[in-house]
């Protein structure tokens, strides 16, 4: 963890602004503007981009993927302009969360994985760079974005580690183990080799 400098109520500031900014749901917009309709009614009724590619539309797949990400990075770029690394930590926390438990969609989000991806990118990018490698490896081999995306999550704190930024480390085991809880379905269904693989349309 990082040393706390920043005030309670900065923090509690910058936490609001990320859960904001990360509650934008960039899956719903897309699948709206590119006539999908709801995108909670088509295949696993997901909000993330890889629900949004099982229509077949992959403009907005990849458009979705990139803004889900980018919240996270907003996130946090946006506060390291302003205070010390403690409370751009929370607010890159606080946009992931923002994108799993949205208010405004009765806290039922995504899954977070574009957003942990952009978030890590963003706070230290070879430590993104790797979270992202270990996706596409396990994307590659397995086809199945779910698989790629625990074993990325799983894995952040290690790559934290070994990269030098322990202090990051708490950060990416908080951010895997919400990753995992959302992904409860999933690993039933790829425990059972039921899970769909990526390109599959609902």
């Amino acid at each position: 963890m990082p040393e706390i400098v920043t005030s309670l109520p900065v923090l509690g500031l910058w936490a609001l602004i990320g859960y904001l900014v990360g509650s934008v749901s960039a899956g719903l917009v897309m699948a709206r503007l590119f006539g999908l309709g709801d995108l909670r009614r088509i295949g696993s009724g997901n909000i993330g981009a890889t629900n949004v590619l099982r229509t077949g539309n992959r403009p907005a797949a990849a458009l979705t993927l990139a803004l889900d990400a980018g919240k996270g990075a907003i996130a946090v770029l946006l506060a390291r302009a302003f205070v010390a690394g403690d409370a751009v930590q929370l607010a890159g926390l606080a946009a992931f969360l923002g994108h799993c438990f949205p208010v405004w969609l009765g806290f039922r989000g995504g899954k977070g994985v574009a957003t942990f991806l952009g978030t890590l990118l963003a706070l230290f990018w070879p430590l993104g760079l790797a979270a992202c490698a270990t996706w596409a490896v396990m994307a590659a081999v397995f086809r199945i974005s779910s698989l790629s995306a625990l074993v990325a999550a799983v894995l952040a704190p290690l790559w934290a580690v070994l990269l030098g930024r322990v202090d990051l480390a708490m950060l990416c085991v908080v951010l895997a183990a919400v990753i995992l809880l959302r992904h409860a379905d999933n690993i039933g269904r790829i425990l059972k080799g039921t899970e769909k693989r990526i390109g599959d349309k609902s």
